[in-house]
């Protein structure tokens, strides 16, 4: 096998088992309050123009994507990530999608602020339910 056939094979099995190379530790307390207020002002001056200001995939540029932005307040989108998984995404972009790389924008310490907002949204509805 050719080894940038081998390559794509093991980065293949590795994302199919949950496996992520480079994947940095979740700071301890990174989604305290302050942090998700942060995020909010960060996700509104960067992320709304896709994902919509009320971080539900529904920004004015939503038209022109494929596949469209991520809905944040959709549970099954909480069920389906973790905080360091978004946050790699938020960094590094998302390959075939327009997520482009905030690596060069936001710092990592800006990047878990927009995380922890992230996960926040829609979450009060999900503990308000009876």
């Amino acid at each position: 096998m050719r080894p940038a056939r081998r390559e794509r094979w093991i980065a293949m099995l590795l994302a199919l088992s949950g496996c992520e190379r480079g994947q940095v530790p979740v700071p301890p307390g990174f989604d305290s309050a302050e942090a998700r207020e942060r995020g909010r002002e960060l996700f509104l001056a960067h992320c709304a123009i896709c994902h919509g200001e009320r971080a539900d995939g529904q920004g004015p540029r939503r038209a022109s994507l494929s596949p469209a932005p991520a809905n944040f307040r959709d549970p099954s989108w909480r069920g389906r990530t973790t905080p360091a998984r978004t946050f790699a995404v938020v960094r590094d972009g998302k390959p075939g999608t327009p997520m482009a790389s905030w690596k060069a924008v936001l710092s990592e310490e800006e990047t878990w602020d927009v995380v922890a907002y992230l996960h926040s949204v829609g979450a009060e509805r999900a503990e308000a339910a009876p």
